[in-house]
């Protein structure tokens, strides 16, 4: 089966700060980049829950693999970003898996350190948000889970229509303390 999405361009242009940036569906070349990315992240144990593991590559094969045939099946939305080549964000929303769950779909964002403040996530969230509605017939409603203290994201999801309707005490760590993981939704 051909996945016509695979690789297909969504943005190619500057961020409101001027930073160069094609926004893309993934690709089976994109592979290495993705392993890169995720690892590199994980090591800064930055505001995700990989904190410090490292993926081998054929877990990340085998992940990249699903999301692909995800995509063709219109079961998910996901983009990556580049900038000279290298990737720099990578944003998805998938529904869940079982009937009763399929109209609520789950979002994530990530930024690299060195792409941080460039105006990628503003662009990234509103391009993801319009892709899920076209994609995912299915959707109704969007969910995301972030950290307490990663203020510039809950504000960004708040300038989204997100709203919190939950917060676990103390439901995540992020370099050894434990804080409120809030989570928040809107409607699609």
């Amino acid at each position: 089966m051909i996945n016509m999405k695979d690789g297909q361009v969504v943005f190619q242009g500057k961020t409101a700060r001027g930073l160069s940036i094609i926004i893309r569906y993934p690709k089976k070349t994109d592979l290495t980049a993705c392993w890169q990315y995720i690892n590199a992240l994980s090591e800064e144990r930055t505001f995700l829950r990989f904190q410090g593991e490292q993926i081998s590559l054929a877990e990340e094969k085998k992940w990249l693999e699903r999301r692909l045939e995800k995509i063709s099946k219109n079961q998910l939305a996901h983009f990556l970003v580049f900038s000279k080549r290298k990737l720099v964000a990578s944003a998805d929303i998938e529904p869940g898996e079982m009937g009763a769950e399929r109209h609520v779909g789950l979002f994530g964002i990530s930024v690299a350190k060195r792409a941080r403040g460039q105006g990628i996530g503003k662009l990234v969230v509103k391009l993801i948000l319009e892709e899920a509605r076209k994609a995912i017939p299915s959707l109704k409603i969007i969910t995301l889970g972030v950290f307490a203290s990663n203020q510039r994201a809950l504000s960004l999801y708040k300038k989204f229509g997100f709203v919190e309707y939950g917060r676990l005490p103390k439901g995540i760590v992020h370099r050894e303390k434990y804080i409120d993981y809030i989570h928040m939704y809107r409607n699609v």
